[in-house]
């Protein structure tokens, strides 16, 4: 169905899917998941209209590229090149710039239960080199939504992909009191301009401890938004009530943000509204030889998946 259309002319549309118990709505514009209801309570916060998100939107349910999350000095070297991007998080990039995935229309071939939206961007656009086809398919089934990623270049560039979807398992209120479970033994610590230092520090003995589960609010007054370092196979796991969703990805990191910066002034939602579980590569990995390469040369493809789960308790 139509959704409005954007400044620049073009049409929004608006897709519903069902599948596997669960229902979910997706724009076309930012690859957005409006909503997702799980036994008729919707988990994730969105907005009611395009002027919302055009104006409102701290990236509720939207893919954000190219690279999700930040890179220092909005810049990186590759290949002996210095790229320059665009920066709009003080001196960083963040999310991939001023008008990143999150804020361009995708086209979309829909079924009932599966989407699959793509975008072609531009080589330049926002800074980053290279033509890059990408494409996110969001398929609902069995208590899950899986979301697939994948895209080509046809030169040297660097790619994060990620959703950036907010969740509140009670549908509605704060979530400091959803119990949060991370397999992760180390994290990524952040200066004061929330850049990585480079190091991986172990979790024990800090707030960041989530081994074993703990409420959002329990320690930093859930001050978080930090990337945590996945262990091989490791489980997210959120618990509210008698709803839990557990999260798996391919992805080697995940940012936990419990949403202590949305404002009721500026958004549609008060802080700790929604808590995000950003699957990724780690922040500021263009500019940290010894975090994972997020490099996609011609002739590769890049995959990744990533999987929210809703299993009955």
């Amino acid at each position: 169905m139509d959704f409005g259309q954007t400044p620049e002319g073009e049409k929004v549309e608006r897709h519903v899917l069902t599948g596997g118990g669960l229902t979910a709505a997706v724009l076309t514009y930012g690859c957005v998941i409006q909503s997702l209801e799980v036994d008729g309570v919707d988990v994730v916060l969105g907005c009611d209209t395009l002027d919302d998100y055009l104006t409102r939107s701290r990236y509720f349910g939207a893919v954000v590229g190219r690279y999700g999350n930040r890179i220092a000095g909005g810049r990186f070297d590759l290949d002996g090149v210095t790229h320059r991007l665009a920066r709009n998080n003080g001196t960083a990039a963040l999310h991939g710039g001023v008008r990143g995935f999150d804020k361009r229309v995708w086209s979309a071939s829909a079924v009932s239960d599966a989407i699959t939206l793509r975008y072609l961007s531009p080589a330049g656009e926002e800074g980053y080199p290279g033509e890059l086809s990408a494409a996110v398919t969001y398929t609902l089934a069995d208590r899950a939504l899986r979301i697939d990623y994948a895209a080509v270049t046809d030169a040297p560039t660097v790619l994060n992909l990620t959703n950036h979807s907010y969740f509140n398992l009670a549908g509605g209120g704060d979530v400091l009191g959803h119990v949060v479970t991370i397999d992760a033994d180390a994290y990524t610590p952040v200066d004061e301009h929330k850049i990585p230092t480079g190091e991986l520090a172990p979790v024990e003995g800090t707030p960041f401890d989530f081994r074993a589960p703990a409420a959002v609010g329990a320690r930093m007054g859930g001050a978080y938004d930090h990337n945590f370092v996945l262990n091989p196979g490791g489980l997210v796991r959120v618990e509210c009530g008698d709803r839990v969703m557990e999260v798996r990805t391919d992805q080697p990191g995940v940012q936990f943000y419990a949403g202590g910066m949305l404002s009721p002034e500026l958004t549609p939602y008060g802080p700790h509204a929604g808590l995000c579980l950003e699957t990724q590569h780690f922040p500021d990995s263009p500019n940290r030889p010894g975090f994972p390469s997020v490099v996609l040369r011609p002739g590769e493809e890049f995959r990744s998946w990533t999987e929210y789960r809703f299993p009955m308790r």
